[in-house]
């Protein structure tokens, strides 16, 4: 489907002017907004524009699109402009030879901008906006589109009188489209001011000497001047460029150069020489211009040689620069003195920019084992004439011709293009990152809140974005930070294990190896445990345990409170036989080279129990001792009882001894007032 506007039925007033830095655009005619069918619409904010060759232009517009289609929602996926072929094969001015390096898209919020830079003549041309959506056939280009119109300056002599050594005539700067109310000003024999002032206007009445030459140029666009014209003949004093800008290759040599022009006959030429205004804060004299050789930018890469003899007055004069660099992109002017005339070089000269091409890659498709990206040449600038391009893949030729390339890219292939006819001034080769390497500073050993910084480099064109990961062992592992480099500030234990960088660009993605980070710490606060954990009883085996975190791993060493020498070293600490002396502190100490820690346990007897072993030993021994007592006791009287007994009738009949035993035996038999008898005998013997 698709559509385009109307004709334009109407104009509506001038827009005016706008200058710029860079540019000069003029909007003369605006167009109403016009929708198109169903919603389509482009809306150009000018539709007839003139600029100045050499300036920039914008060319700007807004677009519509119906929102949803057939219930599917409506997204725009490619806008462009165009000037050549049709609406339904455009070529997109980004990929067009003839604008390499000059044209630039911004589009924002439905509007759209097309910037060209360093306008040529030929770009003059109507330019069309094309937008194309998500829909089948969904395109829509603005129709008509813009016209524009670029213009040189040209300075018209219309003569009135002519005399011997002058001519009244008035000056005209012509320009072939219209420039509504610009500001004018004029140089006579390259200075830009005639009798210290300033001659403005359009045109320029005045009695011209013959020796003079005149150019114009817009307020604010000083650099894209008129070339100077004489007005009466062709002999006055004149510098004329052979081109006002030229685009080279870095590496490469330039030539530039002027003609220049004596009027007086027999002119000696004291001095021409080329020089950069730009490096005028290298001169002894910010107003006295210094030749360019003389410079030390430019040592041993000038060279100057003019047609003729030095001192004629008139030739061709040209400057060559040999391996250029970017830096040499610049404006370089001539200037010549003699006898009773110098060019004042005002005068804006040739700009030279020397540029290096560049890949772009947009438009990728990631597979598993390549890339599929569209490339595009782009540089700063383009060689004058219509130039095709070459591409290359692993230094062979693989396409040529068009701005644009469209290929798989695969690791390890090197994609290069240059301007065809320009072969040796390739492009830097594109590529995706190589095998990143890893870098952890400080090199020694890291230690616990010490900084750490890890960095992760990759060889990649275009350069490479970098995503750090630590290993966790779960297959969905986060990134930890984005960027090259990962810095712990105060690195901890805990930040301990196995890092690694990913690299990637548009064109691939590599991974580098794991790297480990082992940090240093003191040991931690140790914890002490006991075995067996239950109530220490006398005489049974105690076992100490003290563990700390530590890296490297701690040493231990035990001591019990109030001693001066280590009771053990060593994790474990046994007592094979507790005792009461055994009782204490006992602190254990880890210690490694950074730092040491200390941790203590009291060891006590269970509560109760050696007093009630003892308790009970005491009671034994008392009552033993005791009972023995009583035993001796018994002994001792029974001994003497018998001994009273006997020792009457030992001394009348020693015989009866034996009867005494026999009657002892029936005492237990005897009767009542027997025992009394014996009991109360007894008592007197005692």
């Amino acid at each position: 489907m698709l559509f385009t506007t109307q004709s334009r039925k109407e104009k509506a007033t001038a827009m005016g002017l706008k200058i710029t830095a860079a540019g000069f655009m003029v909007f003369i005619f605006s167009v109403p907004a016009v929708q198109g069918k169903d919603g389509w619409g482009v809306t150009y904010s000018s539709t007839e524009i003139c600029a100045v060759k050499g300036s920039t232009v914008e060319i700007s517009c807004t677009y519509t699109y119906p929102s949803r289609i057939n219930n599917g929602e409506t997204t725009v996926t490619e806008t462009l402009w165009f000037t050549k072929g049709t609406d339904m094969a455009p070529v997109d001015l980004t990929t067009h030879a003839e604008y390499a390096g000059r044209v630039q898209y911004h589009c924002i919020n439905s509007i759209c901008t097309l910037s060209i830079t360093d306008l040529r003549e030929s770009d003059s041309a109507e330019y069309r906006f094309m937008i194309t959506t998500n829909q089948p056939n969904g395109s829509y280009t603005g129709e008509p589109g813009v016209t524009l119109s670029v213009t040189a300056l040209q300075v018209r002599a219309q003569k009135f009188k002519v005399s011997v050594h002058s001519v009244h005539a008035e000056l005209f700067c012509d320009t072939t489209c219209q420039l509504p109310h610009p500001s004018y000003f004029w140089y006579l024999t390259g200075r830009s001011s005639i009798n210290g002032q300033t001659k403005e206007g359009i045109s320029y009445v005045n009695n011209f000497a013959y020796k003079d030459s005149f150019a114009c140029a817009v307020r604010g666009l000083e650099s894209f001047a008129s070339l100077p014209v004489c007005v009466h003949n062709n002999y006055c004093n004149i510098v004329s460029y052979t081109k006002r800008s030229i685009c080279a290759f870095k590496g490469s040599s330039v030539d530039i150069s002027c003609s220049y022009f004596g009027n007086e006959a027999g002119l000696y030429v004291a001095s021409k020489f080329w020089f950069n205004p730009g490096r005028s804060h290298q001169w002894r004299n910010p107003s006295e211009p210094e030749e360019l050789s003389q410079d030390s930018q430019y040592a041993g890469r000038v060279q100057f040689r003019t047609s003729g003899a030095v001192a004629t007055e008139r030739g061709l004069a040209t400057l060559s620069i040999s391996n250029l660099r970017e830096s040499d992109s610049a404006e370089y002017r001539f200037k010549f003195r003699a006898q009773r005339f110098e060019w004042r070089s005002d005068l804006p000269g040739t700009t030279l920019t020397v540029t290096a091409l560049q890949i772009e890659v947009s438009k990728v498709s990631v597979h598993p084992s390549f890339n599929e990206a569209e490339l595009k040449c782009l540089s700063s600038c383009s060689p004058a004439g219509r130039l095709s391009f070459v591409w290359f893949r692993n230094g062979e030729i693989v396409r040529g011709e068009t701005f644009s390339y469209r290929s798989q890219i695969h690791p390890g292939d090197l994609i290069s293009c240059a301007f065809k006819g320009y072969e040796s001034h390739r492009s830097p080769a594109v590529y995706a990152p190589k095998l990143p390497s890893v870098s952890v500073s400080p090199s020694a050993e890291i230690e616990e809140g010490s900084s750490v910084t890890l960095t992760c480099s990759s060889d990649a064109n275009p350069a490479a974005n970098y995503t750090w990961y630590k290993e966790g062992g779960s297959p969905d592992i986060k990134p930890v930070i984005e960027g090259p480099q990962l810095v712990f500030s105060s690195i901890q234990s805990s930040d301990s294990g196995q890092y690694y960088c990913s690299a990637e660009n548009k064109l691939g993605k590599r991974k580098s190896k794991n790297i480990f980070i082992n940090v240093k710490y003191a040991p931690k606060l140790p914890s002490v445990s006991v075995s067996p954990s239950a109530e220490i009883e006398e005489g049974s085996s105690v076992t100490l345990t003290c563990s700390s975190d530590a890296n490297p791993a701690a040493n231990y060493t035990w001591y019990k409170e109030n001693e001066d020498s280590p009771k053990a070293s060593g994790q474990i600490f046994t007592i094979t036989d507790f005792r009461a002396e055994h009782s204490g502190n006992y602190s254990c100490e880890a210690q490694n080279k950074l730092g040491r820690q200390f941790a203590t346990i009291c060891l006590t007897l269970a509560p109760g129990k050696p007093i009630i072993i003892i308790s009970i030993i005491v009671v034994i021994i008392v009552t033993l001792l005791a009972l023995i007592l009583i035993a001796v006791l018994l002994l001792c009287c029974c001994r003497r009882k018998k001994n009273t007994l006997d020792s009457p009738n030992e001394a009348n009949n020693p015989v009866h001894s034996v009867k005494m035993d026999s009657e002892y035996q029936h005492v237990s038999g005897s009767t009542p007032a027997a025992q009394t008898e014996d009991s109360e005998q007894q008592e007197q013997l005692m």
